[in-house]
Protein backbone atom coordinates (compact mmCIF):
# COMPACT_ATOMS: atom_id res chain seq x y z
CA UNK A 1 0.00 0.00 0.00
CA UNK A 2 1.53 3.50 -1.09
CA UNK A 3 1.50 5.88 2.02
CA UNK A 4 -0.59 8.96 1.65
CA UNK A 5 1.71 11.16 1.45
CA UNK A 6 3.61 9.27 -0.94
CA UNK A 7 0.69 9.04 -3.07
CA UNK A 8 0.16 12.38 -3.23
CA UNK A 9 3.86 13.46 -4.43
CA UNK A 10 3.17 11.17 -7.06
CA UNK A 11 0.27 12.95 -8.12
CA UNK A 12 1.53 16.08 -8.07
CA UNK A 13 4.40 14.81 -10.09
CA UNK A 14 2.23 13.13 -12.71
CA UNK A 15 0.52 16.44 -13.32
CA UNK A 16 3.09 18.72 -13.64
CA UNK A 17 4.67 16.20 -16.46
CA UNK A 18 1.70 16.49 -18.09
CA UNK A 19 1.16 20.28 -18.28
CA UNK A 20 5.01 20.37 -19.60
CA UNK A 21 3.93 17.79 -22.26
CA UNK A 22 3.76 19.74 -25.53
CA UNK A 23 0.21 19.69 -27.16
CA UNK A 24 -0.41 19.15 -30.63
CA UNK A 25 -1.52 22.27 -32.83
CA UNK A 26 -5.77 21.94 -33.57
CA UNK A 27 -4.83 22.49 -36.92
CA UNK A 28 -1.64 19.79 -37.21
CA UNK A 29 -2.64 16.67 -39.68
CA UNK A 30 -3.91 13.61 -37.14
CA UNK A 31 -0.98 11.50 -38.35
CA UNK A 32 1.48 14.11 -36.51
CA UNK A 33 -0.90 14.75 -33.30
CA UNK A 34 -0.67 10.93 -33.22
CA UNK A 35 3.32 11.12 -32.72
CA UNK A 36 4.12 10.33 -36.67
CA UNK A 37 6.85 12.04 -38.10
CA UNK A 38 5.92 14.46 -40.92
CA UNK A 39 8.32 15.63 -42.91
CA UNK A 40 8.66 20.06 -42.66
CA UNK A 41 8.13 21.59 -46.01
CA UNK A 42 11.04 23.63 -47.69
CA UNK A 43 11.08 27.43 -47.09
CA UNK A 44 9.00 29.82 -49.02
CA UNK A 45 9.81 33.04 -51.28
CA UNK A 46 7.52 35.06 -52.90
CA UNK A 47 7.84 36.40 -56.26
CA UNK A 48 7.91 40.05 -57.49
CA UNK A 49 5.03 41.23 -59.94
CA UNK A 50 6.78 42.83 -63.05
CA UNK A 51 3.98 43.45 -65.79
CA UNK A 52 0.45 42.55 -66.63
CA UNK A 53 -1.00 41.62 -70.16
CA UNK A 54 -4.34 41.53 -70.98
CA UNK A 55 -5.12 38.14 -73.29
CA UNK A 56 -8.32 36.85 -73.69
CA UNK A 57 -7.04 33.32 -74.37
CA UNK A 58 -4.90 33.14 -70.88
CA UNK A 59 -6.91 30.29 -69.98
CA UNK A 60 -4.46 27.46 -70.01
CA UNK A 61 -0.70 28.70 -70.15
CA UNK A 62 1.78 30.72 -71.63
CA UNK A 63 4.58 30.16 -73.94
CA UNK A 64 7.47 32.71 -74.42
CA UNK A 65 10.21 33.36 -77.01
CA UNK A 66 12.26 36.94 -76.93
CA UNK A 67 9.78 38.92 -79.05
CA UNK A 68 6.94 37.20 -78.37
CA UNK A 69 4.55 35.60 -75.93
CA UNK A 70 1.74 33.05 -76.93
CA UNK A 71 -1.45 32.62 -74.84
CA UNK A 72 -2.79 29.42 -74.80
CA UNK A 73 -6.61 28.34 -74.79
CA UNK A 74 -8.57 24.67 -75.00
CA UNK A 75 -8.79 25.28 -79.09
CA UNK A 76 -6.63 28.38 -79.55
CA UNK A 77 -3.04 30.31 -79.41
CA UNK A 78 -2.83 33.62 -79.51
CA UNK A 79 0.75 35.31 -80.41
CA UNK A 80 1.04 39.04 -78.88
CA UNK A 81 3.75 41.36 -79.22
CA UNK A 82 6.14 41.24 -75.85
CA UNK A 83 6.60 45.42 -75.90
CA UNK A 84 2.67 46.24 -76.88
CA UNK A 85 1.11 43.24 -75.55
CA UNK A 86 -0.63 43.97 -78.86
CA UNK A 87 -2.75 40.47 -80.41
CA UNK A 88 -1.07 40.03 -84.01
CA UNK A 89 -1.89 35.93 -85.14
CA UNK A 90 -4.38 33.88 -83.81
CA UNK A 91 -4.51 29.60 -84.33
CA UNK A 92 -8.15 28.37 -83.89
CA UNK A 93 -9.34 25.09 -83.90
CA UNK A 94 -12.61 24.42 -85.51
CA UNK A 95 -15.39 22.93 -83.79
CA UNK A 96 -15.76 19.38 -83.46
CA UNK A 97 -12.60 19.25 -85.00
CA UNK A 98 -9.30 16.93 -83.82
CA UNK A 99 -8.08 20.05 -80.87
CA UNK A 100 -10.13 19.07 -77.64
CA UNK A 101 -8.01 20.52 -74.92
CA UNK A 102 -4.49 22.24 -75.44
CA UNK A 103 -2.73 22.48 -71.98
CA UNK A 104 0.38 24.26 -72.64
CA UNK A 105 3.53 24.82 -74.73
CA UNK A 106 6.86 25.83 -74.85
CA UNK A 107 8.95 27.81 -77.56
CA UNK A 108 11.94 25.57 -79.07
CA UNK A 109 14.08 27.39 -81.86
CA UNK A 110 11.22 28.87 -84.74
CA UNK A 111 8.66 25.94 -83.47
CA UNK A 112 5.98 26.81 -80.71
CA UNK A 113 4.82 22.78 -78.94
CA UNK A 114 1.94 22.59 -77.39
CA UNK A 115 0.64 19.77 -75.42
CA UNK A 116 -3.01 18.15 -75.98
CA UNK A 117 -5.15 15.74 -74.52
CA UNK A 118 -8.77 14.34 -74.74
CA UNK A 119 -9.28 15.94 -71.20
CA UNK A 120 -12.03 14.94 -69.62
CA UNK A 121 -13.23 12.23 -71.96
CA UNK A 122 -11.64 8.55 -71.11
CA UNK A 123 -9.38 6.90 -71.67
CA UNK A 124 -7.36 9.42 -71.51
CA UNK A 125 -5.00 10.32 -75.05
CA UNK A 126 -2.55 12.71 -75.70
CA UNK A 127 -0.75 14.49 -78.26
CA UNK A 128 2.02 16.67 -79.40
CA UNK A 129 1.08 19.05 -81.49
CA UNK A 130 3.26 22.26 -83.11
CA UNK A 131 3.17 25.21 -84.73
CA UNK A 132 5.19 27.23 -86.78
CA UNK A 133 6.01 30.46 -84.48
CA UNK A 134 6.04 33.07 -87.20
CA UNK A 135 2.87 32.00 -89.35
CA UNK A 136 0.65 30.37 -86.73
CA UNK A 137 0.17 27.62 -88.63
CA UNK A 138 -0.18 23.81 -87.51
CA UNK A 139 3.09 22.08 -88.59
CA UNK A 140 3.33 18.71 -87.01
CA UNK A 141 2.06 16.35 -84.49
CA UNK A 142 2.89 13.24 -82.09
CA UNK A 143 0.61 11.33 -80.88
CA UNK A 144 1.47 8.73 -77.58
CA UNK A 145 -2.37 7.34 -77.91
CA UNK A 146 -3.56 6.11 -74.40
CA UNK A 147 -0.35 6.44 -72.37
CA UNK A 148 0.65 7.08 -68.60
CA UNK A 149 -1.99 9.85 -68.11
CA UNK A 150 -3.02 13.15 -69.47
CA UNK A 151 -0.01 15.16 -71.35
CA UNK A 152 0.03 18.58 -69.25
CA UNK A 153 3.57 20.22 -69.97
CA UNK A 154 6.89 19.98 -71.95
CA UNK A 155 10.00 21.37 -71.69
CA UNK A 156 13.47 21.09 -73.50
CA UNK A 157 16.38 21.26 -71.14
CA UNK A 158 19.76 19.57 -71.11
CA UNK A 159 19.68 18.24 -74.82
CA UNK A 160 16.53 16.00 -73.58
CA UNK A 161 12.57 16.86 -73.63
CA UNK A 162 10.93 17.05 -70.33
CA UNK A 163 7.18 16.54 -70.00
CA UNK A 164 4.07 16.05 -67.23
CA UNK A 165 1.58 13.78 -67.50
CA UNK A 166 -1.06 14.38 -65.30
CA UNK A 167 -3.82 11.87 -63.21
CA UNK A 168 -6.53 13.30 -61.29
CA UNK A 169 -8.80 11.93 -58.14
CA UNK A 170 -11.86 13.90 -60.17
CA UNK A 171 -14.74 11.68 -61.06
CA UNK A 172 -15.49 12.81 -64.53
CA UNK A 173 -18.92 13.10 -65.77
CA UNK A 174 -20.73 9.19 -66.43
CA UNK A 175 -17.94 7.85 -64.58
CA UNK A 176 -17.88 5.83 -61.33
CA UNK A 177 -13.86 5.79 -60.25
CA UNK A 178 -11.45 8.91 -60.69
CA UNK A 179 -9.65 10.42 -63.84
CA UNK A 180 -6.77 7.95 -63.07
CA UNK A 181 -5.94 9.12 -59.51
CA UNK A 182 -3.64 12.04 -58.54
CA UNK A 183 -0.78 10.12 -57.04
CA UNK A 184 -0.33 8.49 -60.65
CA UNK A 185 1.08 11.64 -61.92
CA UNK A 186 4.22 11.56 -63.46
CA UNK A 187 7.58 13.91 -64.79
CA UNK A 188 9.09 12.25 -67.64
CA UNK A 189 12.32 12.56 -69.62
CA UNK A 190 12.02 11.77 -73.18
CA UNK A 191 14.72 11.90 -76.47
CA UNK A 192 14.70 13.17 -79.47
CA UNK A 193 11.39 10.48 -81.11
CA UNK A 194 9.34 11.43 -77.66
CA UNK A 195 10.32 7.88 -76.60
CA UNK A 196 10.31 7.99 -72.48
CA UNK A 197 14.01 6.92 -71.06
CA UNK A 198 12.87 8.12 -67.07
CA UNK A 199 10.37 8.81 -65.45
CA UNK A 200 9.63 10.14 -61.92
CA UNK A 201 6.71 10.96 -59.00
CA UNK A 202 6.16 14.14 -57.49
CA UNK A 203 6.37 14.32 -53.51
CA UNK A 204 2.51 13.49 -52.15
CA UNK A 205 2.87 16.37 -49.47
CA UNK A 206 2.56 18.92 -53.20
CA UNK A 207 -0.13 16.28 -55.09
CA UNK A 208 -2.39 16.73 -51.70
CA UNK A 209 -2.08 20.40 -52.40
CA UNK A 210 -3.08 19.23 -56.24
CA UNK A 211 -6.50 17.23 -55.34
CA UNK A 212 -8.41 16.68 -57.12
CA UNK A 213 -6.67 18.00 -59.76
CA UNK A 214 -3.05 17.43 -60.72
CA UNK A 215 0.14 19.14 -62.08
CA UNK A 216 -1.11 21.44 -64.78
CA UNK A 217 3.30 23.36 -65.67
CA UNK A 218 6.44 23.03 -65.91
CA UNK A 219 9.38 24.62 -66.77
CA UNK A 220 13.10 24.43 -66.23
CA UNK A 221 14.37 27.97 -64.77
CA UNK A 222 17.89 29.36 -65.09
CA UNK A 223 18.69 27.45 -61.61
CA UNK A 224 18.96 24.05 -63.27
CA UNK A 225 15.91 23.39 -61.36
CA UNK A 226 12.16 22.21 -62.48
CA UNK A 227 9.36 24.04 -60.85
CA UNK A 228 5.55 23.16 -61.22
CA UNK A 229 2.33 24.29 -60.67
CA UNK A 230 -0.74 23.12 -60.12
CA UNK A 231 -4.53 23.27 -61.50
CA UNK A 232 -5.50 25.96 -58.75
CA UNK A 233 -2.72 27.32 -56.30
CA UNK A 234 -0.72 30.75 -56.49
CA UNK A 235 2.53 28.43 -56.08
CA UNK A 236 5.32 26.86 -57.88
CA UNK A 237 7.18 24.49 -56.75
CA UNK A 238 11.23 23.92 -57.12
CA UNK A 239 12.34 20.93 -57.83
CA UNK A 240 15.36 18.74 -58.36
CA UNK A 241 16.19 15.61 -59.83
CA UNK A 242 16.74 12.84 -57.01
CA UNK A 243 20.13 11.85 -56.07
CA UNK A 244 18.65 8.60 -55.45
CA UNK A 245 15.13 6.86 -55.98
CA UNK A 246 12.13 7.39 -57.91
CA UNK A 247 10.75 10.39 -56.07
CA UNK A 248 11.72 14.60 -57.06
CA UNK A 249 13.02 16.57 -54.46
CA UNK A 250 11.41 19.43 -53.06
CA UNK A 251 13.86 22.43 -52.48
CA UNK A 252 11.37 24.99 -52.52
CA UNK A 253 8.08 26.97 -52.74
CA UNK A 254 7.61 30.33 -54.50
CA UNK A 255 4.35 32.31 -53.69
CA UNK A 256 2.85 33.95 -57.46
CA UNK A 257 1.05 36.88 -56.52
CA UNK A 258 -2.62 36.98 -58.39
CA UNK A 259 -1.86 33.63 -60.16
CA UNK A 260 -3.99 30.45 -60.01
CA UNK A 261 -1.97 27.21 -60.89
CA UNK A 262 -2.01 26.30 -64.86
CA UNK A 263 1.21 25.91 -67.24
CA UNK A 264 4.31 28.45 -66.57
CA UNK A 265 7.20 29.49 -68.78
CA UNK A 266 10.65 31.07 -68.05
CA UNK A 267 11.86 32.99 -70.35
CA UNK A 268 15.68 31.76 -70.91
CA UNK A 269 16.14 34.35 -73.68
CA UNK A 270 17.86 37.08 -71.64
CA UNK A 271 20.49 37.50 -69.47
CA UNK A 272 18.07 38.44 -67.19
CA UNK A 273 14.98 35.48 -66.52
CA UNK A 274 11.93 36.40 -66.01
CA UNK A 275 8.81 33.91 -65.00
CA UNK A 276 5.50 33.45 -66.89
CA UNK A 277 2.35 32.48 -66.05
CA UNK A 278 -1.13 33.71 -66.19
CA UNK A 279 -4.25 34.49 -64.19
CA UNK A 280 -6.93 32.98 -65.61
CA UNK A 281 -10.19 34.55 -63.99
CA UNK A 282 -8.86 38.01 -64.91
CA UNK A 283 -7.83 36.84 -68.34
CA UNK A 284 -3.98 38.23 -68.11
CA UNK A 285 -0.66 36.82 -68.65
CA UNK A 286 1.87 38.28 -65.72
CA UNK A 287 5.68 38.04 -65.71
CA UNK A 288 7.74 37.84 -62.19
CA UNK A 289 10.93 37.97 -60.91
CA UNK A 290 12.43 35.30 -58.18
CA UNK A 291 14.88 35.44 -56.06
CA UNK A 292 16.66 32.28 -57.67
CA UNK A 293 19.89 33.15 -55.80
CA UNK A 294 18.60 32.71 -52.43
CA UNK A 295 16.93 28.86 -52.77
CA UNK A 296 19.76 26.50 -52.12
CA UNK A 297 19.49 22.96 -52.46
CA UNK A 298 18.90 21.05 -49.05
CA UNK A 299 22.15 19.88 -46.90
CA UNK A 300 21.07 16.97 -44.77
CA UNK A 301 22.75 13.81 -45.83
CA UNK A 302 21.21 11.03 -47.48
CA UNK A 303 23.42 8.23 -46.82
CA UNK A 304 26.49 7.47 -45.20
CA UNK A 305 29.11 4.70 -45.43
CA UNK A 306 30.79 2.93 -42.81
CA UNK A 307 33.60 1.13 -41.56
CA UNK A 308 33.85 -1.50 -38.74
CA UNK A 309 33.34 -0.95 -35.28
CA UNK A 310 30.44 1.96 -36.57
CA UNK A 311 28.08 -0.63 -38.07
CA UNK A 312 24.45 0.00 -37.50
CA UNK A 313 22.59 -2.42 -36.12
Amino acid sequence: MIRPKLSALLVATTLLALVALPTASATAPAAQAAGTAVAAEPPSFVATPLRSYAAFDANQAVAVDQKYFYAVNNTRITKHDRATGQPLLQFAGAAGGPFQHMDSGVVVGSKLYAVHSNYPDSPMESSIEVFDTKTMRHVDTYSFGIYRGSLTWLDRHDGAWWAGFANYDVIQDGQTTPYGETYNTQVVKLNDKFEVTESWTIPKQILDKFKPMSNSGGSWGPDGRLWLTGHDLGEAYVMNLPKAGAELEWVATVDLPDVQGQGIAWDRSSAKPTFWAISRPNKQVRTFTIPTRSITDPTAKAWQVLGPGHFQQ
